[in-house]
């Protein structure tokens, strides 16, 4: 599906890395399963924000895991078209110790809901440091959405 924004097709989501779906579907709610910044089932970052990445360089990779995440939810529910509003959003930010610029991360992400999405992307949002994630990925994004029903 064509980009608002002109920057091409939402890519394909990842394929699972275990045993989960991308995304599930129940009573008009699509919640994705945790992304990672992975293009084309590679993942594009690594490490600690903080020591092995900038805040940048992890906001970008944040963005990158939230369109894996609508990209779930589109493949999950027939197209950007059914997401009635983006509802929730956590993203986990791996970090050193004493690392505080969480939310200046997670607004990568935000910006791409809200990029694809206008009004409908925005979201109610939480920032969480942790200290690691699923193969040393700096970001992890899970997403709620509120779908049109089928």
């Amino acid at each position: 599906m064509a980009d608002p924004a002109g920057r091409g097709a939402l890519a394909a989501p990842p394929a699972p890395q275990g045993h989960y779906v991308p995304a599930v579907v129940h009573a008009g709610t699509a919640y994705a399963a945790g992304m990672t910044p992975r293009v084309d089932g590679r993942l594009v970052a690594r490490g600690l924000v903080g020591v092995d990445l900038t805040v940048a360089e992890a906001r970008a990779a944040a963005g990158l895991a939230a369109g894996n995440a609508l990209a779930a939810v589109a493949q999950a529910v027939g197209g950007l078209e059914q997401v009635r509003r983006c509802l929730r959003m956590t993203v986990y930010v791996a970090c050193r110790p004493g690392f505080t610029q969480h939310t200046a991360v997670a607004d990568g992400a935000s910006e791409v809901l809200r990029d694809w999405l206008g009004d409908r992307g925005a979201v109610a949002r939480s920032a969480v440091g942790v200290a690691s994630l699923p193969s040393d990925a700096p970001v992890e994004v899970e997403l709620t959405v509120a779908v049109t029903a089928r």
